[in-house]
């Protein structure tokens, strides 16, 4: 069956990668002193994702992030490996939002988009570890959820066949669709960028981004609907 997949995915500070002006005086993190990174465990997710879509041909995998107008380079990287599009949810007044407002602005993001079957994330972000976003999300949509998934096996008949992590062991459940998955960093890596994909979607951009018109290649986004990376404020 073909699949409407939403892959949530945020960018993060590396916090891998931390040095002396990692902090800032009043101890929080210093996020201009550290790369912007794609946060890892959603890659996990993307992968996921990209799978389930080879494996139900007709389906497709959209990144949906929230963040600055510089989140636009997560859909980028996950158009790069195989994602389809992309949403960008940005507005001033999301500056330091906390799990409940994120999830929120998320769910109704995945309710404006509509007939979604499978939301999928990863367990948590980096920058946060809180892993409450992607319940928070599926309590406020009010759909089954599957936290802690290693490997989602199958879909078929309106079902995911999903393997999760427990305590001293592993499980596989059943969930209705639709269903949000949130996926371990100990699941299979994300495949490396496409080089042909990199070509294909190199100049997507988000409305904030694009070039002034009759500069080079804003003639691109008239003959090319799918390089316009949807804005969602």
């Amino acid at each position: 069956m073909a699949l409407k997949i939403v892959v949530l995915a945020k960018q993060v500070p590396d916090t891998r990668n931390v040095g002396k002006d990692a902090m800032t005086a009043e101890g929080t993190v210093n996020r201009a002193a550290l790369p912007a990174i794609f946060n890892p465990e959603d890659l996990n997710a993307l992968e996921q994702a990209l799978r389930l879509k080879e494996q139900n041909p007709g389906s497709t995998v959209g990144i949906l992030t929230m963040g600055p107008p510089r989140a636009g380079e997560i859909i980028r990287q996950g158009l790069y490996r195989g994602a389809d599009t992309g949403w960008l949810l940005t507005d001033r007044l999301f500056a330091g939002a906390d799990t409940l407002a994120t999830s929120y602005a998320l769910a109704t993001a995945i309710k404006k988009i509509g007939d979604v079957d499978i939301v999928i994330g990863g367990r948590q972000a980096i920058d946060g570890d809180t892993a409450q976003v992607g319940p928070q999300v599926a309590q406020k949509l009010g759909l089954n959820q599957v936290t802690y998934a290693e490997e989602v096996l199958s879909v078929k008949d309106g079902k995911a066949t999903i393997k999760r992590v427990i305590d001293g062991g592993v499980e596989t459940v059943e969930a209705p669709l639709p269903v949000v998955i949130t996926v371990n960093g100990s699941a299979a890596p994300c495949r490396p960028q496409n080089a042909k994909l990199v070509m294909k979607n190199k100049r997507a951009t988000c409305p904030m981004e694009r070039p002034a018109e009759g500069t080079a290649y804003d003639y691109l986004y008239n003959e090319r609907p799918e390089l316009s990376v949807r804005r969602a404020s």
